[in-house]
């Protein structure tokens, strides 16, 4: 099943894709490789996710904003793109927290952003190498920030 029609069986509310918030691309292609800059959890009324995890927020709502950002991503993918059918696989997830300095469950947060990529394009294609990492703060008190590396298809 393509990615479009995941996203449609799913039913998967994409929110607005973000303009960027600073000088830089949103998406950068170079080969077959898809670059796409950090994201933070957009909702769909276009307010942000914010806050602290293991502070403001628990571990189970941290990984519910980790899945807004991939969420968020989507839609940047399917805004710069015209589909996600464009893109063959994850190659990369840089998963950021923002989060209390004794904070440890940084991979459990973002896999809400890999569980939702491996719906969408499978185990095998949306599962890709992956780093999550504490941060002591994100731009704007965004809870989660997420980078990504696709592959294209050709």
């Amino acid at each position: 099943m393509s990615a479009e029609a995941k996203v449609k069986e799913l039913g998967l509310v994409l929110p607005p894709a973000p303009p960027p918030g600073g000088v830089y691309r949103p998406i950068v292609i170079t080969g077959n490789l898809l670059f796409l800059s950090g994201h933070g959890p957009v909702l769909p009324n276009g307010d942000m996710i914010r806050g602290k995890i293991g502070i403001d927020l628990d571990k189970e709502q941290g990984k519910e904003a980790a899945r807004q950002v991939g969420l968020t991503m989507l839609s940047t993918l399917q805004t710069q793109l015209g589909s996600l059918n464009k893109i063959k696989r994850v190659v990369k997830v840089l998963g950021m927290v923002n989060c209390a300095l004794d904070f440890e469950e940084h991979p459990f947060v973002i896999n809400g952003c890999s569980e939702l990529f491996a719906d969408v394009w499978g185990e095998e294609n949306g599962l890709g190498s992956r780093s999550a990492i504490g941060f002591g703060s994100l731009p704007g008190n965004i809870s989660v920030e997420i980078e990504a590396t696709f592959e294209l298809n050709e």
